[in-house]
């Protein structure tokens, strides 16, 4: 499949994109390669290829998911300005 330069300037107007001829030029030999490079690759034969979800077979290495610091909630609103039932209380911004 290959695009024409009428194609082109078509997709530019349907997106408002403003495209000089030279840029409309060049776009046309951009996406034209990429549709080449998409015929190749859907000429490769893969039947009997598993699919895969990465390139490279890794597993991340995960930590255990526990608790490592103490609970210091009073703590800290020991020294917050002002808190109400364990929460913060900030000034109204929005009216």
């Amino acid at each position: 499949m290959s695009l024409t330069l009428e194609q082109v300037r078509r997709v530019a107007h349907l997106a408002r994109i403003e495209v000089s001829d030279a840029e409309a030029e060049a776009t046309l030999g951009h996406l034209n390669g990429i549709f080449t490079l998409i015929e190749a690759m859907q000429a490769v034969d893969t039947r009997g290829v598993e699919p895969m979800a990465h390139a490279q077979d890794l597993a991340q290495r995960l930590r255990p998911d526990c608790v490592t610091e103490e609970n210091r909630r009073a703590d800290f609103q020991a020294i917050a300005p002002e808190t109400e039932a364990g929460l913060y209380l900030v000034p109204k911004v929005i009216e």
